[in-house]
């Protein structure tokens, strides 16, 4: 449950590019980008910071690394990392791109949020279980308040999300809808 919102809230966005929403996701796609559509418009009106990140993990060192699971291939193909057009960005927006599951590794990120002094953050995103969990833990070891938003997220594997929701996020944040995001930034006398 979203109790507050800070008054220097950030909205992040992970991985709404043209390769990821492609993919089969737990939850239809139409609907995780109704849900962050809805939530820029309100963030954009309250003049708060939204934050689109992408991900071209290519030539990453972790790719590198010794585990069971293979990685497969990055295309070379620039439009495959592309913020896909469904997704209603602004010249105003920051712009980050990562190459790990964390969005604050490597990127400029922290630095760009502390010089608005964004103390809380809303997550939101694809996939729940890797890059939007892996930019909430950095964002909770970094000291930001996290709310996340559970339909405006969706993963490839059902169990995968459920775990993230159930165990993760409650112990790092709070959980709620876009509905309930946007009444905590709309209800007057919040600060927001």
């Amino acid at each position: 449950m979203i109790t507050a919102l800070d008054k220097n809230t950030a909205l992040v966005l992970i991985d709404f590019q043209n390769s990821v929403v492609a993919m089969p996701a737990v939850h239809p796609m139409d609907e995780i980008l109704d849900n962050a559509n809805k939530l820029t418009a309100v963030f954009r009106k309250k003049k708060l910071p939204v934050v689109v990140v992408n991900v071209q993990p290519a030539n990453a060192a972790w790719l590198l690394s010794r585990k069971d699971v293979k990685m497969p291939a990055f295309p070379d193909d620039e439009n495959l990392y592309q913020i896909t057009n469904k997704l209603q960005t602004d010249n105003s927006d920051i712009f980050i791109t990562k190459h790990t599951w964390n969005a604050f590794f490597e990127t400029t990120l922290h630095e760009q949020l502390q010089k608005k002094a964004v103390t809380g953050i809303v997550l939101a995103g694809i996939s729940t279980s890797i890059g939007v969990e892996g930019t909430a833990r950095a964002a909770s070891e970094l000291g930001y308040n996290i709310s996340f938003v559970t339909d405006a997220m969706t993963d490839r594997q059902p169990e995968a999300h459920e775990r993230s929701l159930q165990f993760i996020f409650p112990r790092i944040g709070e959980t709620g809808t876009t509905t309930d995001i946007i009444a905590m930034l709309e209800e007057p006398g919040t600060g927001v």
